[in-house]
């Protein structure tokens, strides 16, 4: 297995649709890194190796996801235990674009787990075979699941937008 020639052909989709799905660019780049490891520790039998590196990272997403959401919550129960950093820096260079990706994010955060990996992973150039075969249903339903959840995106950013002053 050509392990430096598979990074150069599925890391960047794959940090694309991992930034996208998480909304947070370190914690996408750790699992493109995480997911390459685990390729080369334990390679997949009976699998296309792209489908499986995107799952396993939108896995190692969803995991560190949730044990920030622990961290979170241990360090909202206890404020004087934890230093408290500096506030982020606001992004006054491209705030036009910077607002659209936070309302995409918003939009896509209130979709279903599989309704954001069936759109994710379509706008990475997934055939709809590869994305059936990554969650896990009918190749045939595949059409349908796609518009539905594309329906579902379009509403709520219509919602976002209107609500947003």
């Amino acid at each position: 297995m050509d392990v430096e020639r598979l990074y150069r052909e599925h890391a960047v989709p794959l940090y694309r649709y991992l930034f996208r799905f998480s909304g947070d660019a370190d914690s996408a780049a750790d699992a493109v890194q995480d997911a390459f490891l685990r390729l080369v520790e334990r390679t997949p039998r009976d699998e296309g190796i792209r489908g499986w590196l995107f799952r396993v990272g939108t896995n190692l997403v969803m995991e560190r996801g949730r044990t920030q959401r622990r961290r979170l919550r241990l360090v909202e129960e206890n404020p004087g235990r934890v230093p408290v950093g500096d506030a982020p820096a606001d992004p006054a260079e491209d705030a036009e674009r910077s607002e659209r990706r936070r309302e995409v994010q918003r939009a896509l955060a209130t979709l279903s787990e599989r309704d954001r990996t069936v759109l994710l992973m379509r706008a990475e150039g997934f055939a709809q075979r590869e994305i059936a075969e990554a969650i896990g249903v009918n190749p045939k339903a595949m059409g349908s699941i796609l518009n539905r959840a594309q329906a579902k995106l379009a509403a709520a950013l219509r919602i976002h937008v209107e609500v947003e002053p």
